[in-house]
């Protein structure tokens, strides 16, 4: 027989040609084979982290390797280094399921989701990984979470139906909805929840047609208690889904189904849906959840990397936060690269490996108080003469304060004598004043407060 070094080497060897470099060299180089007795075989991971990540992304792939180069009735351990210091370790057996002994191994058939369906026997189709418990809730989010979260409890009875959540790719809308499903499953067992993307579902409405099955379709999900659709926008143009559909709807609504709907435009952009259909979408709430912001960035951080155990320094997730905000999932990437980086080459993460992990060096603006008067001046609509004039009327007056203001807080270092010089020559007591003044209103004036919040990300970017 041959030695398990060199069977494992042959496994790496087949899953070298079905992932790419980065991905090989990240996830599977370190993997090491440690032991193969009474047909199981023990393989050591770095860490917890990284078994999570290779049985959620890699596991049907490792399983079909082993049935090839160990047996089809291989069983898989895995060793989990979790103290580097004593390496300690603990054994975690794989999630993904053992072959069927059949005589041969056939790539399995699909099948509708709607043939030979028991009532109470329905796959939901959920990502358990997606739930309320791991949803950050920030500014652009927060109605559409307390929203799903009050469909759960009772749903298609609140005012919430259907549930329309629009938003760029990337921001959260999938996660929610399977997180719908599962607290509703949780909180409903008996419930018949479906979660399905816009395309599979045009997939079976056109394998129906095909098969001249459209009656089943059909009975199967107006039998729902939850139908969950992603990616709706996809059914633009397409005028026989639609029309299905339109009926769904309808039955699913009357009956007191619950609908949740996500999409990557508001309603009134769907250019090629029927408007009988759009109508439907606006009868319950319509909801955007937008990009997220650096404060939601940084819960998303600190929620992540407590749940995997790791330890990063303030500075560097504030960094993170603001440089990468233009999605949770690229956030989320960037942060599993960075893990995976730390984990392989035993590393602390920093800032100069953040900048090498995002491509670019990710240059810190320099903060001038020029630059500060040229931001306030483009927001209130006033020349930098007018900001440095002897003027004391409200539209400029309160300008100028913000900016002696902003200048201290974001120029430290900057003297109050030097401040004043550069804005229209006032003394170091104008500029205290100023900063004193500005720093009180921001207490109790909402709206400026905004206003200045505004101003510092302007002045940041």
């Amino acid at each position: 027989m041959k030695s398990l070094e060199k069977l494992w080497e042959n496994c790496l060897e087949i899953i070298h040609d079905n992932v790419s470099e980065d991905v090989f060299t990240t996830w599977f180089k370190p993997v090491i084979a440690l032991n193969y007795e009474n047909k199981e075989l023990v393989l050591q991971v770095p860490s917890m982290f990284f078994y999570e990540y290779i049985e959620e992304k890699f596991a049907d792939l490792l399983r079909a390797t082993l049935d090839r180069v160990f047996g089809r009735d291989t069983n898989l351990m895995y060793r989990v280094l979790v103290d580097k210091s004593n390496s300690a370790t603990t054994d975690v057996p794989t999630s993904a399921p053992m072959p069927k002994n059949d005589r041969r191994r056939e790539i399995p058939e699909f099948r509708s989701p709607f043939a030979n369906v028991v009532r109470h026997d329905i796959d939901s189709q959920l990502n358990s990984n997606y739930t309320f418990d791991n949803f950050v809730e920030g500014k652009s989010n927060k109605l559409a979470r307390n929203a799903a979260l009050s469909i759960t409890a009772n749903p298609g009875k609140t005012i919430f139906n259907p549930l329309f959540v629009y938003g760029n790719s990337g921001v959260g809308k999938t996660h929610l909805a399977h997180a719908i499903g599962l607290e509703t499953k949780r909180l409903h067992p008996e419930s018949r929840v479906l979660y399905v993307s816009a395309n599979l579902f045009m997939i079976q409405y056109t394998d129906a047609v095909r098969q001249n099955t459209t009656n089943d379709f059909l009975n199967f999900y107006q039998s729902l208690d939850m139908l969950i659709i992603d990616d709706i926008h996809e059914f633009m143009q397409k005028q026989g889904t639609q029309n299905t559909f339109f009926h769904i709807f309808n039955q699913l609504h009357q009956l007191g189904s619950q609908i949740v709907l996500t999409c990557d435009r508001a309603p009134g952009s769907l250019q090629g849906m029927e408007e009988r259909l759009l109508t439907r979408f606006r009868w319950g709430l319509t909801t955007e959840i937008g990009r997220p912001d650096s404060t939601l960035c940084k819960a998303i951080l600190q929620s992540k990397i407590y749940r995997d155990g790791y330890k990063i320094n303030e500075e560097v997730i504030d960094f993170i936060a603001e440089n990468v905000n233009e999605t949770i999932r690229d956030l989320e990437g960037v942060l599993i690269s960075l893990l995976a980086h730390s984990t392989i080459n035993d590393e602390e993460i920093t800032i100069p490996l953040v900048e090498k992990v995002i491509g670019i060096t990710a240059k810190r603006k320099q903060i001038t108080v020029d630059v500060i008067c040229g931001v306030i001046c483009d927001f209130y609509g006033i020349t930098r003469e007018q900001l440095d004039s002897a003027t004391r009327k409200r539209e400029i007056a309160q300008p100028r304060q913000i900016a002696m203001y902003l200048s201290r807080k974001h120029i430290p270092k900057k003297s109050y004598d030097s401040i004043g010089a550069s804005i229209g020559n006032r003394n170091h007591a104008t500029v205290m004043h100023a900063e004193n003044l500005i720093r009180d209103l921001r207490k109790i004036d909402k709206q400026l407060d905004a206003e200045i919040a505004t101003l510092e990300k302007k002045i940041k970017n």
